[in-house]
């Protein structure tokens, strides 16, 4: 009887494990967050590339690889077009572009590239004039989604957010002065400079330089 009744407690022990078991499986499978569950995350984030910046730099070349050059002092390989000798000093176009990670609420994260050199030129008033053709400046009328006060420790700041041609928005700084002039608003005169992409001049990006007015 004794033995009976021990292997009762024994079944009915095995079977209050195994039901605790299945409850703790059923509630982690409902749980996105928890480490048994293997699904896909839904993210509604949006990734795109866009070009970003240019500069021009003065340079030195280094050693003659065939039609190829070094250049100093990054050590970058490049074609030799102008037939340039070692030691010759020269000015090179350098590129940068961003991955812009944009989240379901409009709220921007850039990640920037190295600088990459392009192209290489004999003078520096050559290599100005393509740079001026890459870096435009405009002045243009975008959307005005709005104008914010924000109070923190006695001090109150105001911001107006912008929706530029990319479809990206962003937050500025403004004085009480703009706050009242734009606060019915719907669009805003600003400066921007289009940067355009070295390989697609019809792909460019627009960056906030300013109030035109």
């Amino acid at each position: 009887m004794d033995r009976n009744k021990r292997n009762l407690n024994r079944l009915a022990a095995m079977l209050g494990m195994l039901l605790f078991a299945v409850l703790l499986l059923g509630a982690c499978s409902s749980n996105e967050g928890s480490v048994f569950h293997t699904g896909t995350a839904e993210t509604t984030d949006s990734v795109s590339r866009v070009p970003w910046d240019y500069r021009v730099v003065e340079s030195t070349v280094g050693d003659l690889i065939g039609s190829d050059m070094t250049v100093l002092p990054d050590n970058e390989l490049l074609p030799n077009d102008g037939n340039y000798a070692t030691g010759d000093t020269i000015w090179t176009l350098q590129y940068m572009d961003a991955e812009m990670i944009t989240s379901a609420d409009q709220k921007n994260e850039v990640r920037l590239s190295e600088w990459t050199t392009l192209k290489s030129y004999p003078d520096q008033n050559t290599a100005a004039e393509d740079l001026k053709n890459l870096k435009v400046s405009i002045t243009t009328d975008v959307d005005l989604v709005g104008v914010y006060k924000t109070k923190y420790q006695e001090k109150t700041r105001n911001f107006a957010v912008l929706e530029l041609p990319s479809g990206n928005r962003i937050k500025q700084p403004i004085d009480d002065a703009r706050y009242t002039a734009l606060e019915k608003a719907k669009t805003a005169s600003v400066v921007l400079e289009e940067v355009h992409d070295f390989a697609d001049y019809d792909s460019a990006y627009a960056k906030f330089r300013g109030w035109a007015n």
